[in-house]
């Protein structure tokens, strides 16, 4: 890369057959004498570079000086993530231009330029952030990442930050041999259900609540999990009163907001995920149509 900038001030001169801009550089405008001259240190400095990186078999180079932080010789620690990277059971994943990649006993990251390495004995992992976006080129549905510290007890170790992506984030806690720790109490969706029940959720809230009268019965446990108190309520809101699938459900609450999550994903084409969301499922207990419009928090009079 450093002979670009020669290459192409060599081939200007010669396509315009000027070859005096490159006898008497001196008589050029100020600009291009900058330019002759960058074009003229960078490949002395990278030959420099070079020359400096390549003594005592490259024991001077950036990514043999970190690989080197682990062991007595760079060579030996290097056959050593050589030997795990081959391995067939490796965690990997990332853009190729920064792949993370989780070996029987190392973490690493690299990029283009790049190489960060710690010693899986040696890490500690903390959860810093979730990003979730809505589109990507990987899904149609939407993605959320995890942002992940690495930190060593090796004093050489710089900290780096890692990404995850959340659907793999079990596979790769299953290959570590340290656990993470999540101090900020970030929610990992780790499913695609998860995923659509978070979104399920909001939809919900902003659909507003359904006040039952004074003196109705309290409603009881959600007789999906039986873990938490049914207040969900079906209430046809989509379309005009007589138009439309969906219809109003008499059904007195029965589910929480989480079964009923659920319930509504597993009723959707799987094989259309992004389309969940303007779907519509039948009611679990007596089978009427509705959408996620339809569904309404219950508030219990005091």
């Amino acid at each position: 890369m450093s002979f670009i900038f020669l290459g192409y001030f060599l081939g200007y001169c010669f396509c315009l057959s000027n070859y005096d801009i490159i006898l008497q550089p001196w008589k050029l405008p100020f600009t291009w004498q900058i330019a002759t001259v960058i074009s003229v240190i960078l490949p002395i400095v990278a030959s420099l570079l070079y020359f400096y990186w390549s003594r005592n078999d490259w024991k001077t180079h950036p990514i043999a000086v970190r690989v080197g932080h682990h062991g007595d010789s760079w060579q030996s620690i290097a056959a050593q993530i050589d030997v795990e990277f081959r391995r067939i059971d490796k965690f990997q994943t990332g853009p190729p231009g920064r792949r993370v990649i989780v070996t029987d006993s190392w973490v690493l990251q690299t990029s283009a330029y790049t190489l960060d390495i710690a010693q899986q004995e040696d890490v500690h992992l903390n959860t810093l952030e979730s990003q979730n976006f809505n589109y990507t080129d990987e899904s149609p549905v939407g993605v959320q990442f995890i942002s992940l510290k690495v930190l060593s007890v090796n004093q050489n170790i710089s900290p780096f930050v890692i990404r995850i992506n959340a659907t793999e984030y079990s596979d790769f806690k299953a290959k570590l041999r340290t656990p993470i720790i999540n101090v900020r109490n970030v929610i990992i969706q780790e499913t695609l259900t998860e995923r659509f029940s978070e979104a399920f959720r909001e939809q919900v809230i902003s659909n507003g609540v359904y006040r039952l009268t004074a003196g109705s019965e309290a409603p009881v446990s959600c007789i999906g999990c039986m873990q938490v108190q049914a207040n969900i309520k079906l209430t046809k809101r989509c379309d005009e009163d007589n138009g439309g699938d969906c219809v109003s459900c008499n059904c007195r609450p029965m589910w929480c907001l989480t079964c009923m999550s659920k319930w509504f994903a597993s009723r959707q084409n799987q094989d259309s995920p992004q389309q969940w969301m303007a779907g519509k499922s039948p009611c679990p207990t007596c089978r009427s149509k509705f959408c996620m419009l339809d569904v309404r928090l219950v508030a219990i009079p005091q």
